[in-house]
């Protein structure tokens, strides 16, 4: 037999004087593993309280392989009946002890251990025990000859399994946590350590793990942090329970990279307790949300826009950054609330503003407008809000939020535009009636100037006997019509600008219209050398709704315009197409064509196509203003193909009757 314990055999004879000489060390465990009974020499010989629960597989500790066994199942039945050599705690000294399976009525086991030191065996052989066991499997009542406390054990032995949990129980609410778990002595050298931790490690099995050092597993920087957070939990070299210690910490995984770690410790029993919780995930979520911010607090500032919440029947209001930019005040410092964004909104607008508020909690629909705030500095700026309701779920509204804008340049830059559209206007006025004035004086002497010339060129008074005199008013003439024709376009366009251009409407053929401004720049393209072709009309009654002067000006306009920038020995026509809803006449030419870049311009008034500087012909440049503007009046539009030195066609598309004539 081998050494049994570690007992001075005389210490032992002298201590167990007192006692019967077969009181062997006893106690009663359940199923589950946890001592229910023992007896004061149990007690003396493994060193527990009896006021302390204890779990059998913490006092004795079995061979490798049963050992083994029972932390892979936790099935204490694999313990076998007989006698078994097992170290008690952590002492290297085995001791024999007694194993028997003792079966109650109501079916329950509890596995019944005995011992005796040396001088005890001597009085007591392997019999005796055996034979007491076999009365106590005999009858229940036999129960009180291991000790006056076993009386109870069938009932004690149900409250207890009732509220403990076992080995398999535990072991499945572990697995479905992979948090780290790790169990150290004071000086963070690991005793035991959980799968999740012992994967992180890349160690093959928990025996690598064991012995070392826990702070090895981190950087040298954070070793000391990590030091610090297990002397948290530690005192003067006592155990501070329940102290609880955290920090967050990066650690090298072996198969996943670096990851974020949330350590929490604690201490029981001489032992750190150490649990880690991988907040990787949560850290990069939390960084990312925290790049979003950043996005939305530049954005902000960069649209000086910021964003606000109200919950209705609460003082304060929750601002962004920006609106604190906005109102001129220090976050920390100034608390928006109801009371507080009174006195920095214009006396004038808060009474609107309030109202708003309170008409958007009653109708429940969303707003918004614009009021004016005062900086602490004085400084005024307009701001806009828009705003909505946030429901409950029973469609109630118990808050208000949405944005405020920074508005001022805006409002500044609008006001000035104002300012000047109106001094534009008086600008433009003042011009169209010294334009009115200026043409109705400029008229009356050149109507003299022109009728003079007319009589002494054709010598109605009587011959002219110096013939230069007829040349010289023939030249005086000529200037007179073109300096009239350039007043009257300078007197038609300041009408239809002013709007005082009214259309005389009435039915009419239009082919009397074009034959007449055909009939008038005959002699004009006769004197340029220029043929002059007649359009060709499928029907020559087709009416249309119109004002006569002012088609007769618009097709008059065209057809000059052609001549006068068609060269000598080319040509102008005019083409007449019939539709369902409108008549399209083009007027094409073979001259000088315009740019592309210039084809906008020549319709805006006082533009021509070519420099002011260079331009070869005469003319104020407002004949096509004009009579795109004419066209438009009738419900019409016109359009422009132009290529350089090829020659340019003008689309005008009137409709049979204008959209008010429709109507009627």
């Amino acid at each position: 037999m081998s050494l049994k314990n570690n007992t001075n055999p005389q210490e032992t004879a002298q201590s167990g004087a007192g006692r019967k000489p077969d009181e062997a060390a006893r106690c009663a465990i359940s199923e589950e593993g946890y001592i229910i009974y023992a007896n004061e020499r149990f007690c003396e010989l493994t060193g527990i309280q009896t006021d302390t629960r204890h779990h059998i597989l913490e006092i004795l500790q079995f061979s490798d392989e049963l050992n083994e066994r029972l932390d892979e199942t936790g099935d204490l039945t694999l313990i076998p009946t007989g006698s078994l050599d097992v170290h008690i705690a952590d002492n290297g000294i085995l001791t024999e002890f007694h194993f028997d399976w003792l079966s109650m009525p109501d079916n329950r086991l509890y596995l019944i251990i005995s011992a005796m030191d040396h001088s005890e065996l001597e009085t007591s052989s392997s019999e005796d025990i055996n034979s007491l066991i076999s009365k106590i499997k005999d009858s229940s009542a036999r129960i009180s000859a291991l000790s006056p406390g076993i009386e109870t054990l069938a009932a004690t032995a149900a409250k207890a399994e009732e509220s403990i949990i076992s080995n398999e129980d535990y072991k499945v609410f572990a697995s479905m946590n992979k948090d780290l778990k790790i169990v150290t002595d004071p000086q963070g050298d690991i005793l035991h350590a959980s799968d999740s931790f012992i994967a992180l490690s890349g160690a093959k099995n928990l025996e690598e793990l064991i012995g070392t050092s826990f702070y090895d597993f981190f950087n040298p920087e954070e070793q000391n942090d990590i030091r610090n957070m297990i002397d948290d939990v530690l005192q003067d070299g006592r155990v501070e329970y329940p102290v609880l210690s955290t920090y967050e910490s990066r650690v090298f995984s072996a198969n996943n990279g670096v990851l974020s770690v949330e350590w929490r410790c604690t201490s029981s029993n001489n032992k750190i307790y150490i649990s880690g919780r991988d907040i990787t995930d949560i850290k990069e979520k939390q960084t990312h949300l925290e790049h979003r911010e950043r996005q939305l607090s530049e954005a902000e500032a960069i649209g000086r826009m910021g964003h606000w919440h109200w919950l209705i029947g609460e003082d304060e209001i929750s601002w962004s950054e920006e609106i604190f930019r906005i109102f001129g005040v220090d976050q920390n410092r100034f608390t928006p609330s109801i009371n507080t964004l009174g006195d920095l909104v214009h006396r004038r607008d808060l009474g609107r503003v309030i109202q708003i508020f309170q008409r958007a909690i009653i109708e429940e629909k969303s707003y918004d407008m614009e009021f004016r705030i005062v900086r602490p500095g004085g400084d005024i700026r307009y701001v806009m809000c828009e705003g909505r309701c946030e429901k409950d779920q029973t469609g109630e509204v118990i808050a208000l939020y949405g944005i405020m804008q920074d508005m001022t340049e805006r409002m500044l830059y609008e006001q000035e535009l104002r300012r000047a559209k109106d001094a534009s206007e008086q600008a433009y006025a003042a011009k169209s009636r010294f334009l009115a004035n200026m043409s109705h004086e400029l008229r009356t002497p050149l109507n003299a100037i022109i009728g003079f010339s007319e009589m002494i060129e054709t010598q109605m008074l009587g011959p002219i006997f110096n013939q230069k005199y007829v040349e010289y008013a023939a030249g005086i003439k000529k200037s007179g019509h073109h300096l009239l024709d350039l007043i009257s376009d300078i007197l038609d366009m300041s009408k239809i600008e002013a709007g005082k251009h009214v259309l005389d409407p009435e039915e009419l053929q239009i082919k009397t219209v074009v034959d007449r401004a055909m009939e008038m720049v005959t002699g004009r393209a006769d004197d340029e050398n220029v043929r002059l072709r007649m359009p060709i009309f499928e029907h020559d009654d087709l009416l249309i709704v119109g004002d006569r002067r002012a088609l007769t000006q618009v097709f008059l306009n065209l057809l000059s315009n052609a001549i006068k920038f068609t060269k000598a020995s080319g040509s102008v026509w005019m083409e007449c197409y019939e539709h369902e809803e409108f008549v399209c006449f083009k007027v094409c030419d073979t001259g000088v064509g315009i740019p592309p870049n210039k084809l906008a311009s020549v319709l805006r008034p006082f533009e021509q196509a070519s420099n002011e500087y260079t331009r070869d012909y005469e003319g104020t440049g407002l004949g096509l203003s004009i009579t795109k503007e004419l066209v438009e009046m009738h419900g019409g539009s016109m359009n422009i193909e132009s290529t350089v030195a090829v020659g340019t066609t003008v689309s005008v598309r009137l409709p049979y009757r204008p959209k008010a004539e429709q109507t009627a």
